[in-house]
């Protein structure tokens, strides 16, 4: 079963390669010592030690899991200078009838940077601002069905 394309940045891409490498490696080495020595301590149906160790693999074997992925399905976005919005760029949209600007960036939840919020491209709003230039105004249908009308303001990396 073939997933999505998950758009990320180089740096992105290879922040998430080098984190999958280091679970796959040192972090399941470190998690195997764990179990073995909450196993020296005696009988497991009471061993919290072991339990939590056995909990914690299963946590890293699921980011490892989702790494893999995204790695396997990323596609790496090249950023330039333009004032069309495309996956991996910040945008700075005005809902129509509201003064306020809020900005977020358009890609995957991996992307996250400091004070944006993320949205991704594959939903109702992302897909409405794919492709489109500074100064458009776009319309998109929220999943209630509600038709909202947005401005887009700005569009930078």
């Amino acid at each position: 079963m073939a997933s999505d394309p998950v758009h990320i940045s180089q740096a992105a891409f290879d922040r998430l390669k080098a984190e999958h490498d280091d679970l796959v490696t040192r972090g399941r080495i470190d998690i195997a010592r764990k179990i073995e020595a909450a196993r020296e301590l005696g009988d497991l149906k009471e061993n919290g030690d072991y339990h939590s160790a056995k909990e914690e693999q299963g946590k890293m074997q699921g980011r490892i899991n989702h790494l893999a992925n995204i790695i396997e399905n990323a596609v790496i976005v090249e950023q330039a200078a333009t004032d069309t919005v495309t996956a991996g760029t910040l945008v700075s949209i005005r809902y129509e009838g509201d003064d306020d600007v809020e900005e977020y960036l358009l890609g995957s939840i991996e992307e996250r940077r400091e004070g944006v919020e993320v949205m991704s491209p594959g939903s109702p709003l992302g897909e409405a601002l794919l492709g489109r230039k500074v100064g458009e105004t776009v319309s998109y249908s929220t999943p209630t069905g509600a038709e909202l009308k947005v401005e887009i303001v700005s569009v930078g990396e």
